[in-house]
């Protein structure tokens, strides 16, 4: 049985959290689930306590590896 593959990313903005996990597994967008764990927050008037966005990729298991006997 093969383990289910999981990333947790964060970056400037969701979609740059992505690519960063996508990147981490080596796998395209259409293989994955995403789950986004937080949203960004941007400082007021560009100052700090920005806080970026933090997702989940998982790996969508390969349907015939697992009709496998």
């Amino acid at each position: 049985m093969k383990k289910h593959r999981f990333v947790e990313a964060e970056g400037k903005t969701v979609e740059e959290a992505i690519e960063k996990a996508l990147k981490d597994l080596k796998l395209p967008r259409n293989r994955v689930k995403v789950e986004s764990l937080t949203e960004e927050k941007k400082g007021l008037f560009g100052m700090p306590g920005a806080k970026p966005a933090k997702v989940r990729v998982s790996e969508i298991p390969d349907k015939t590896s697992s009709q496998e006997k």
